[in-house]
């Protein structure tokens, strides 16, 4: 529905532009915003150094050019381009990753609260079972997480209320911890275990290249095709 126009001619230009502007720039204003939101940082991943170093392929050397976090997330890519962040295709993976982060998707360990000098703590906890589910359970039955509580703290109905399962990690066997960058502990098993922040722990490994990647593939192709012509004809 239109504006009454005796009520535009007592509203500023800048206000009837905007309430003329197509729904299509305005979803694209939104997504601009969003786009642009600096999330918090995680006790797992609470400065620009410790996100460079997790995403691996060697952007932690860049540290020094992207010092604080606020920066991390609203540079452009021309900025870092200008601030030494080579080459291209190192900074499209961190634009990317930066997107990801924004979303909450992380790496393994990334939504882990209980961190302590960059080492979090794991263990399998017994939890009764879900009867809602339309499972048929006892009583009495049970089932097997990994949680982040740390060792020396009691495991209580309140502590546990809230808290979810570690993302990646599932439990082998009796009360074994399985899954990457696991570290048991001595002495219990394997029932309690560290997560540690280490280089490249969420890296996306890069494909190896077949004929020449996607942009030289057709001419390697063309020219390996030539190539066993002229033999053929010999």
């Amino acid at each position: 529905m239109k504006p009454n126009n005796a009520i535009l001619h007592r509203l500023p230009s800048s206000l009837i532009l905007c309430l003329y502007r197509p729904q299509s720039t305005i979803r694209q204003i939104h997504q601009q915003i969003s786009g642009n939101q600096i999330p918090s940082p995680t006790p797992f991943v609470p400065d620009t150094k410790t996100f460079l170093s997790l995403i691996g392929r060697n952007l932690s050397q860049h540290a020094a050019k992207i010092p604080t976090w606020e920066s991390l997330f609203s540079l452009k890519s021309l900025q870092l381009r200008n601030l030494g962040v080579e080459p291209a295709r190192a900074r499209r993976y961190l634009l990317w990753w930066r997107d990801k982060f924004r979303k909450g998707e992380y790496g393994i360990g990334g939504d882990l609260k209980e961190v302590k000098d960059s080492v979090a703590y794991v263990r399998v906890v017994e939890v009764p079972k879900d009867r809602s589910s339309g499972m048929l359970a006892g009583p009495n039955a049970t089932k097997k997480l990994v949680l982040n509580i740390p060792p020396d703290v009691p495991v209580t109905e309140s502590k546990l209320r809230g808290l979810k399962p570690v993302n990646g990690l599932k439990v082998r066997g009796a009360r074994t911890i399985v899954g990457p960058y696991v570290q048991p502990v001595k002495g219990t098993a394997g029932s309690i275990a560290t997560i540690k922040v280490q280089e490249g722990m969420w890296e996306e490994r890069r494909g190896q290249k077949v004929d020449g990647g996607e942009r030289r593939k057709v001419e390697v192709r063309r020219n390996r095709k030539l190539e066993e012509l002229r033999k053929a004809r010999e």
